[in-house]
């Protein structure tokens, strides 16, 4: 693994980051979830943060997109301070950032269309008003694979299907950036397979720039081009896929013991 000092090098020159985090402090009572944790996520980039449960990643990515309050610290977002933004500019800014629940979030009592259509009446100010919203739901879904799924209910869906249509109902915003909450958490291994390289096919097409909360190693070794480490509270190590796996420090190799 290389030390801290080289892998600042090589984030130098990638340019600005298009997410920035700084010293992020959260604490429940008595209880320090985050201690100073620092992230930074540049443009085109597959971003893996890892940690066990209870380590604060949720917890970070709530701070992040403005559901929760930090104790302290900086959140940046597309070169904007979130704790400088009205309520009105944050739902704007939220339209450039898609979110993939871990649990997909799907309306049950809309159909996969009417779910794919919901953001696009509720941020019409991205897109102004569609007077006909088939060509862009169609088009997500074809991204996703699942064209033919567009009348069905979400509880005809399998849980890989509610996955891919969560992501269509991101991808329908065309976001800049894109957060997976554990996107493979209850999906078996094929399932997790097939999301994974949709993850791979949907950063290429769209340049997007992803974060990926994931505690599963073999999505991490796909996906990462960058992997951060949260432990105790902070960014404790930072490097590639194999950087990580082939350090000697305990707490980094025990994440990636099978």
């Amino acid at each position: 693994m290389t030390n801290r000092n080289d892998i600042q090098k090589k984030q130098s020159t990638k340019g600005n980051p298009i997410i920035k985090i700084e010293n992020l402090m959260k604490s429940f009572g008595d209880n320090a979830v985050l201690k100073g944790f620092n992230l930074e996520l540049y443009e085109g980039e597959n971003l893996v943060i890892m940690g066990k449960s209870g380590s604060g990643k949720s917890v970070m990515i709530k701070c992040l997109i403005g559901l929760m309050e930090p104790d302290s610290g900086y959140i940046e977002i597309m070169g904007r301070d979130l704790s400088r933004l009205s309520r009105s500019d944050l739902d704007e800014l939220r339209t450039e950032v898609g979110f993939l629940f871990q649990g997909s979030a799907l309306y049950d009592s809309m159909t996969v269309r009417e779910n794919l259509e919901f953001p696009l009446r509720r941020h019409k100010h991205k897109f102004g008003i569609v007077e006909d919203t088939t060509p862009l739901v169609e088009e997500a879904l074809k991204n996703v694979g699942l064209l033919d799924a567009i009348n069905l209910m979400p509880a005809e869906l399998s849980g890989g299907m509610k996955r891919r249509i969560a992501l269509a109902r991101t991808l329908i915003l065309k976001p800049k950036i894109i957060l997976y909450d554990e996107p493979t958490s209850g999906l078996d291994p094929i399932t997790s397979k097939e999301i994974i390289e949709l993850m791979r096919n949907i950063q290429k097409q769209y340049k997007t720039s992803s974060l990926i909360i994931t505690h599963d190693v073999d999505c991490a070794r796909v996906v990462a081009e960058r992997m951060i480490l949260l432990v105790d509270g902070i960014n404790y190590a930072e490097g590639t896929y194999n950087e990580l796996a082939s350090a000697q420090d305990k707490k980094i190799k025990a994440f990636f013991k099978h």
